[in-house]
Formats: C-alpha cells, sequence, structure tokens
C-alpha cells in the first residue's frame, strides 16, 4: 500500500483550505454570473492598478493561454478591455470598464462574506499568524523557483 502523511504537510491543509474557499467563492458569486477566477482578475487589477496580461498571468500562477480565455468572457461580458502598451504594442494592459462598477461592488460582499466565515472562530492574532506562515511558505517556495530559473 501506498503510504504518506498527507496530514503532517503543510500544502495538504493549504490546498484543502484554498479548494474550499474558490468553491466557497464561486457559490456567492455564481448569483452574479461571474466565477472566482474572474473574481481573481479583477481583485488583483484593483491591488496592482493597470497590469499586463503576463502580470496577472504571473500574479495568478496560471498560463498565459487559460488567463487568455478567462479575460476573453470577461471581454463579452463587458468588464474589462486588453489595450496596446504605448511603450511596448506586443504587451496588453488589462482595464476594467465602468461597467464592472455596479458588479464589483456585490463580488466585494460576496468575498467579505466568505471571509468571514472562513475567519469565523479565530482571533485576530491567529489571522496574523497564519498569514506570516502562509506567506513564508510562499516566500520559500518563490526563492527555490527563482533559483531556478536562474540556472536555467
Amino acid at each position: 500500500m501506498l503510504e504518506y502523511d498527507f496530514e503532517e504537510g503543510v500544502g495538504y491543509w493549504a490546498s484543502l483550505a484554498a479548494r474550499a474557499l474558490e468553491q466557497a467563492m464561486n457559490e456567492e458569486l455564481a448569483a452574479h454570473g461571474i466565477t472566482y477566477q474572474q473574481w481573481q482578475v479583477l481583485a488583483w487589477i484593483a491591488h496592482d492598478g493597470e497590469p499586463t496580461q503576463t502580470q496577472l498571468a504571473d500574479r495568478l500562477r496560471v498560463e498565459p493561454p487559460t488567463l487568455a480565455g478567462i479575460l476573453d468572457r470577461m471581454e463579452r461580458n463587458g468588464w474589462v478591455t486588453r489595450e496596446a502598451d504605448a511603450e511596448d504594442r506586443r504587451r496588453k494592459i488589462v482595464r476594467p470598464t465602468p461597467q464592472v462598477r455596479p458588479v464589483w461592488d456585490k463580488m466585494v460582499a460576496c468575498a467579505h462574506r466568505v471571509r468571514a466565515r472562513a475567519t469565523a472562530g479565530l482571533s485576530a492574532a491567529e489571522i496574523a499568524r497564519t498569514r506570516t506562515a502562509l506567506g513564508k511558505v510562499l516566500e520559500n517556495l518563490d526563492a527555490v523557483e527563482a533559483r531556478r530559473e536562474k540556472v536555467s
């Protein structure tokens, strides 16, 4: 029989939590005709300003063709535009449209509800420690990836 101590690994718990959060967000957002992936695109735009399509793919940790499909649907819905960068016409800047504003406010309310459900019973200190620990996990893994890219 195959053996592995899954439940001892941080990846096990982080993955389960991430999938549960994604499922909860998809359930909340479905009423507004949006998916969690589309929410993530808009959330990163809100966070970063007007990223390029490549920057968004990096932020979402998805392959560029995957993001292109998501953005195609979002453009059809009138929520974003992709415009050539004035300095480098090969790069596409992703911008939200005014049409997304009413939907955005509903999405933020969904995210707040899911966050409240996810953190129920946790103290502010526990939430802060969790953020710090997961941030360190990301930092460690990103450092390994950066070293790997440097060698390539």
